[in-house]
């Protein structure tokens, strides 16, 4: 029995070392300034504030890659999470968007709040500063509202027939 509790001991060591070998990639690729959300539309300081506390690991190139971010299997769940984070909405490539998908994002953004899908819970756990009170989040979906409104009305006065 001893013998078989050494070996299970062993063997389990082993294989936590060995997926160390795994690692996920964690990059945060260059920022072309001109294509970030703040290049193409209007974010007052306590929003960007916000942002940068609470979303910024997951949804731009400006990641902050913690500790337990290197140690397998959490690796891999960050770097998932950071992944997902990224092709579902990214700040920093926000110009990439259409004007109608931009109007999405931040649609998307507010709704995500108040439902209180954003911060995911698990960043939360790890980041309890990320998490938005009731006026930060009334904050953000006043100036989703806003923007939305003058990305709307910027649309709609493009595309007006001249006289």
């Amino acid at each position: 029995m001893r013998k078989a509790i050494k070996w299970g001991g062993i063997a389990v060591v082993v294989i936590a070392l060995g997926i160390q070998l795994v690692q996920p990639e964690r990059t945060n690729p260059p920022v072309d300034e001109s294509k970030t959300i703040y290049a193409h539309i209007n974010v007052p300081p306590e929003v960007k504030a916000i942002l940068e506390r609470s979303c910024y690991d997951c949804h731009t190139h400006y990641t902050k890659w913690p500790w337990y971010s290197y140690i397998a299997p959490t690796s891999w769940l960050v770097a998932r999470d950071v992944k997902n984070g990224r092709s579902n909405m990214n700040l920093s490539t926000w110009g990439d968007y259409t004007q109608k998908k931009q109007i999405s994002k931040l649609d998307q953004i507010c709704q995500e709040l108040m439902d209180d899908a954003m911060p995911i819970k698990p960043y939360r756990i790890m980041h309890p500063d990320a998490a938005l009170s009731k006026a930060e989040v009334d904050l953000i979906c006043t100036w989703v509202d806003n923007e939305r409104d003058r990305l709307m009305e910027a649309d709609s006065s493009s595309s007006a027939p001249e006289k």
